[in-house]
């Protein structure tokens, strides 16, 4: 079996464009992954043409190789662009070998040790500006299933923040621990926004709250500023969306500079990557909880490591999405009453697309917006749930 094709579709999601990557063979098995980067669609459709060169003829399911072998090969190595077109070359390969063997990807990636894992929702607060409105929105993502929440509530802060600044951004922050109750986990953002002397206020202001973790407080270049935050923060600090391979995680790790640690599958180097980075984890004893507010094949492709890792420990998820999210694949996830997610049992990663659907929703421009107060807005007026509230039959 020869590869005889890699080529892309993109789809507009209101806020970024998923970038879908489709490896064809000359067997006819196709595998799909995502290729998704917020901004820098056109530089990673560039990436993934040049890699379609260089793998074309090779054989789809020798991915440890062609992976290896495309790293040695690149004169210049690393970052998001590079990553994130190596990261849905590799995902594809797994997804196309375990369809030709018949299996799930997690089938060949060591078997299932769990058969769901604890979700935390994001997304669910958009459009809500006010305490209340935070409040409410809560209350209904609870009801819906989920017992998590995670969001960024410091609007356009950057570095730093005054005391009053501080005060007002973490009202939303006591309504939603108000309504929700003790039960119920927080998860706060901090989109690196901010030096060390206010990272390490905001998170002492944050501990009354009790959340799970503080997420990249300061810019995520800067290993030993994140380390003196954590030597000072009374609530756990987790990191690592914006990191890329191995050797990004290594030096982290060993100084123990984060509680938990946040690869993308889509950015970070695929599967194979990811699951060395939870082995360094859990040598130091480091839960795993990747970073996944994307699409249904990154979904799908982190949800075939939650089958398999010993310490993945949450999957982030969007709560609510584009109405034509349930129309582009036969994505079909399923949210327990307990606030978990099912691991599919599809094979490969489960996933395929509607390519009909998809041209209907072409690629739109969206600059990033982590410096605006319209962060908040993460997702349409006209966002629904794409989750089959009916869990499947435990298996």
């Amino acid at each position: 079996m020869r590869i005889t094709n890699l080529d892309t579709v993109v789809v507009d999601f209101y806020r970024t464009n998923l970038i879908f990557v489709r490896l064809s063979t000359d067997e006819g098995y196709t595998g799909v992954a995502e290729a998704t980067l917020e901004g820098q669609e056109h530089a990673v459709l560039g990436a993934v043409a040049i890699l379609a060169d260089a793998v074309r003829g090779k054989d789809p399911t020798r991915i440890t190789q062609t992976i290896y072998e495309l790293n040695r090969d690149a004169y210049w190595r690393g970052g998001p662009v590079t990553m994130t077109a190596l990261s849905a070359l590799e995902m594809a390969m797994w997804d196309l070998s375990a369809k030709a063997l018949g299996v799930p990807v997690h089938q060949l990636l060591g078997g299932q040790v769990r058969d769901r894992v604890r979700a935390y929702a994001n997304g669910w607060f958009s459009g809500a500006r006010t305490p209340e409105e935070f409040a409410q929105a809560a209350v209904e993502t609870v009801a819906q299933g989920f017992r998590g929440l995670k969001w960024d509530p410091f609007e356009a802060a950057d570095l730093t923040l005054t005391p009053r600044d501080l005060h007002r951004m973490l009202e939303p922050v006591a309504a939603v621990r108000e309504a929700v109750g003790d039960e119920v986990e927080l998860f706060i953002e901090g989109h690196g926004r901010f030096d060390v002397p206010t990272a390490i206020r905001v998170a002492r202001n944050l501990e009354q709250f009790q959340p799970v973790f503080f997420e990249e407080p300061c810019p995520p270049d800067g290993i030993d500023a994140l380390l003196e935050i954590r030597s000072k923060s009374p609530v756990a600090i987790a990191a690592g969306e914006r990191w890329f391979g191995r050797s990004a995680f290594v030096p982290v790790l060993e100084r123990n500079a984060v509680d938990y640690v946040q690869p993308d599958v889509t950015h970070a180097g695929g599967l194979s990557e990811l699951m060395f980075i939870s082995t360094l984890a859990a040598a130091h004893y480091i839960p795993f909880a990747p970073h996944n507010p994307s699409g249904p094949l990154s979904t799908a492709a982190t949800l075939q490591l939650g089958a398999t890792l010993t310490n993945f420990r949450y999957l982030e998820i969007m709560a609510t999405d584009v109405p034509w999210r349930s129309e582009i694949s036969n994505e079909a996830l399923h949210l327990t009453d307990e606030g978990d997610i099912l691991i599919p049992d599809g094979i490969g990663l489960g996933i395929d697309l509607n390519l009909d659907a998809i041209a209907e929703h072409p690629y739109t421009p969206h600059p990033m917006r982590i410096f605006s107060d319209t962060i908040a807005d993460i997702r349409p007026p006209d966002a629904r749930s794409y989750f089959n509230l009916n869990p499947a039959p435990i298996r």
